[in-house]
């Protein structure tokens, strides 16, 4: 089958580059790998972190904003099943907008594993192993990111967890260990020191969020301090991290070159997010990429080969930190 566009992908950069396209005449298709679309940002995400940073919120101003008001709780407990639930509610709500919104504009949509075979050739390989094989004059690239893993430190997805994960916690941490002080594990941690937890920061870098400004990350530093009491490891180099039962040991060197050891019930591994390119058959249209899959060996081989790539991921590392520095 023949189309103006296929975009494969069906996060922020992709739906809503698919739904212009169909809106501007171009016979558009889309690929999705998962049966929701929205990608990370709507499924497990900036959306479901946003609920969950919403209801904690709630929670932290009824425990110590509340009386100061005149307003007196007793009994004051977290649900954290019922606030999951919650969650999982308002990324229902967003994707099903987007389904409704593809069908609107009759934005065509197969769900399976995109890869190239040529240029204009996409192949799509379904759970069940079928595949199938559609045609597109231009092709959009907005397959999105993925948790990045430290390979030295084995992910359980029990104890040992990525972000994904943090947002279907069953329990509340007692201790929360974060390895990795950029947006996505602050957003997360200062989710749980909200609810209760104690929530220790590891940081290899001099400060938190080091991509960006340096007063504003001293900033957000000081106000998870003092508002949620997190604690920050920062310049410390994380050796390894190893669980049995229900304990976490996290180990780090710190800037004197000693030792150090963390002990909690979870440790997030937030260190970064690679780009989903494996399977993409990238080599298919002669296109190389760098050891974590992130960036092509050269801006003109899109150009020239024709295919688009959409980079929307810096623009909202920096949403939480700037939202975060004015509270």
């Amino acid at each position: 089958m023949q189309y103006d566009v296929i975009v494969i992908g069906s996060g922020p950069g992709g739906y809503v580059a698919a739904i212009r396209c169909a809106q501007l005449g171009l016979k558009t298709a889309v690929i999705e790998k998962y049966n929701t679309f929205g990608g990370t940002c709507l499924n497990v995400g900036c959306i479901p972190s946003k609920a969950l940073l919403d209801s904690s919120e709630h929670y932290h101003n009824a425990a110590h904003s509340f009386e100061a008001h005149g307003i007196s709780l007793s009994n004051l407990k977290v649900d954290i099943k019922k606030m999951i639930a919650r969650k999982d509610d308002v990324i229902n709500q967003n994707t099903a907008g987007i389904t409704y919104l593809f069908k609107k504009n009759k934005v065509e949509s197969f769900q399976g594993i995109g890869s190239f075979v040529d240029k204009n050739t996409i192949k799509i390989t379904k759970d069940d192993g079928t595949s199938e094989q559609i045609t597109g004059k231009n092709v959009i690239i907005a397959t999105g990111s993925k948790p990045t893993y430290l390979p030295f430190l084995p992910v359980d997805k029990k104890r040992i967890i990525t972000s994904t994960e943090a947002l279907n916690l069953t329990e509340i941490p007692k201790h929360l260990i974060v390895i990795g002080g950029g947006v996505i594990g602050l957003e997360l941690g200062s989710v749980y020191a909200r609810l209760g937890s104690k929530v220790s920061v590891v940081e290899f870098a001099k400060s938190i969020i080091g991509t960006m400004d340096g007063g504003l990350g001293k900033e957000l530093q000081r106000v998870l301090k003092k508002s949620v009491g997190m604690e920050f490891y920062t310049g410390h180099k994380v050796t390894g991290a190893t669980s049995k039962g229900k304990t976490v040991t996290v180990t780090a060197e710190n800037p004197k070159g000693e030792i150090i050891s963390l002990e909690g019930d979870y440790c997030i591994v937030a260190v970064g997010r690679t780009a989903y390119t494996d399977n993409l058959g990238l080599e298919n249209i002669g296109i190389t990429v760098e050891e974590r899959g992130k960036k092509n060996h050269s801006e003109r081989s899109f150009r020239n080969n024709r295919p688009w790539c959409i980079r929307n991921w810096r623009r909202c590392q920096r949403c939480y930190a700037s939202a975060q520095s004015r509270r």
